[in-house]
């Protein structure tokens, strides 16, 4: 009599041991592939770092615009109440003055937030103080170098002689102050 044994084998397995190996690869692939939101911030191009500030020269008034915002939102311009929208307008005469002025005669502006001061109004206020700067620039290339096109966004388009007659004719002079301590 022939003895037939019984397969103990239940079925097909599928093997396992590669397994962590693929979810650490599927991991990987989305870490690397996917895109994050990141708050870029202000562009802002700051002055060099200085260690003696003794040879600093005060501003005198004349030269000098002054901006507060308080957190509820009021601005004052040299002491008057103005709303935002109205900063650009104000300043704009302020700057044309100071064009024909020769060095460091140019129109400083001078931006002062409160600690509570929203967000939201201190980037409203300081693109309000570049586009009269941007406005000036625009007139000053349209009447005195001839650029009938031109426009503020195009500067990086200029050559280097026409965009440094600019920037020296209009410079962008803002100083933003820090917020007082509570």
């Amino acid at each position: 009599m022939i003895k037939i044994k019984k397969s103990n084998n239940k079925g097909a397995e599928i093997p396992t041991g590669s397994m962590s190996d693929i979810a650490f690869l599927l991991l990987l692939f989305f870490l690397v592939s996917t895109v994050i939101d990141v708050d870029t911030g202000l562009g802002i191009a700051l002055p060099p770092y200085q260690e003696d500030v003794s040879n600093v020269a005060p501003i005198s008034k004349e030269r000098m615009a002054a901006i507060l915002v308080n957190e509820n939102g009021d601005v004052l311009l040299n002491k008057k109440v103005i709303a935002i929208p109205q900063i650009s307008e104000n300043l704009v005469e302020r700057i044309r003055e100071k064009i024909n002025l020769p060095g460091n005669k140019k129109l400083v502006v001078s931006i002062k937030v409160d600690r509570k001061t929203n967000y939201n109004l201190y980037i409203q206020t300081l693109d309000q103080v570049k586009a009269a700067y941007h406005q000036v620039r625009e007139e000053y290339a349209h009447s005195v170098l001839g650029l009938k096109d031109f426009n503020h966004q195009e500067i990086d388009n200029l050559d280097p002689e026409t965009k440094k007659k600019i920037k020296d004719a209009v410079p962008l002079n803002i100083s933003i102050a820090e917020p007082e301590k509570l």
